[in-house]
């Protein structure tokens, strides 16, 4: 009876009563209000389990909030909502024409690893990797690739992300992504442009409860 709905519930009731009156003539006024007492009481062992499984939900999902708060607080980390997924706009940045991994980025990338863990241990993880304009859009194309590799690469083997989970693409040089238009080394000029994005899709691997929306 825990997923019965109440007004089945009450027409069940009805019908017993019926039954018993057509079928019945001398039912026992106490076995009849019996029935109806083991009625009332499965309804209301619904409500409570209900009630239960929403007080739950709202605790995941405030621990969630609190979560991503500190998070962009402490790393400067924007967070996008978008259907069914987040997408994490991280520091995490390169210098021209290398795909290595700074040290100081890599803190951040730790800390992502353990919000997905934590709340989407289920969820598809895509790393989208950038370049700045300077040089052929195909050569940008392939460091943007080899960026977002170096990035799942490490969410793998020092974030304890499963492999499975984790997507590499490339967007290169788009224009419409760029963080500052035109903006290309060599040098630290361009470095917004030389970056990664990180995209949580959980809309297919977890319940509905867990759809947040982030305000």
């Amino acid at each position: 009876m825990r997923n019965t709905p109440r007004g089945a519930l009450i027409f069940g009731g009805l019908t017993l009563a019926f039954g018993l009156t057509a079928c019945a003539p001398k039912v026992n006024r106490d076995d009849f209000e019996s029935e109806v007492a083991k009625i009332r009481e499965e309804m209301q062992t619904g409500d409570r389990q209900l009630a239960t499984r929403i007080d739950s939900v709202d605790a995941r999902v405030n621990a969630l909030e609190q979560e991503l708060q500190s998070f962009r607080s402490e790393y400067n980390v924007s967070v996008e909502r978008m259907e069914g997924a987040l997408k994490f706009n991280v520091p995490v940045h390169f210098e021209f024409g290398s795909a290595e991994l700074r040290e100081a980025d890599r803190p951040v990338l730790e800390r992502f690893a353990g919000v997905v863990k934590e709340h989407y241990p289920n969820a598809t993880i895509t790393v989208e990797g950038f370049a700045d304009p300077a040089g052929s859009a195909a050569f940008n194309q392939r460091l943007g690739m080899r960026r977002a590799e170096a990035v799942a690469g490490y969410l793998s083997s020092q974030g304890a992300l499963d492999a499975s989970f984790l997507r590499a693409v490339s967007y290169g040089e788009a224009r419409n992504r760029q963080i500052v238009p035109g903006a290309q080394g060599p040098g630290d000029a361009g470095v917004e442009n030389r970056r990664v994005a990180l995209v949580i899709d959980y809309a297919a691997t977890t319940p509905a409860s867990e759809d947040v929306t982030l305000q």
